[in-house]
């Protein structure tokens, strides 16, 4: 059966990993076999509307995969408008809140993780790997 997963990620910075999730995902010869709730790219200013649309998605999914990138912890410049300090601090506590799996991936094992990730129970993996990511999400 295929994990329902959502995808947290920066999207001015870190859509190409998410962008590769999909491919793995749409080659019959990888063994990654998950289905992707993540929402397209929503084209709006209205906040409360994109908080509706990502709320959705994540309780349609099992899990929120977390691209953890080189901005995952740095503050937005419309945060007051988010009422976190991004998108992605947003999503965690959503899937927190919606009591979903987080799993973890860090782009690179230097980036700082965003501290509402600590003591989560989330599974991690180091490096934005194939292999990683299976482990992370089968563990």
């Amino acid at each position: 059966m295929k994990k329902k997963v959502c995808v947290s990620f920066d999207y001015s910075e870190d859509v190409k990993y998410r962008n590769l999730l999909k491919a793995w995902n749409d080659n019959p010869s990888f063994d990654f076999n998950i289905s992707d709730k993540t929402p397209d790219e929503i084209n709006t200013n209205d906040y409360s509307r994109v908080k509706a649309v990502l709320t959705t998605k994540i309780k349609e999914s099992d899990y929120l995969l977390i691209v953890v990138g080189k901005k995952t912890d740095t503050r937005h410049y419309r945060s007051a408008e988010i009422g976190e300090k991004n998108w992605q601090i947003w999503e965690i506590k959503k899937a927190k809140e919606l009591g979903k799996k987080l799993v973890a991936v860090k782009i690179d094992s230097t980036y700082i993780s965003p501290i509402e990730l600590r003591g989560s129970g989330a599974s991690w993996s180091m490096s934005f790997t194939k292999d990683g990511i299976i482990k992370a999400l089968n563990s």
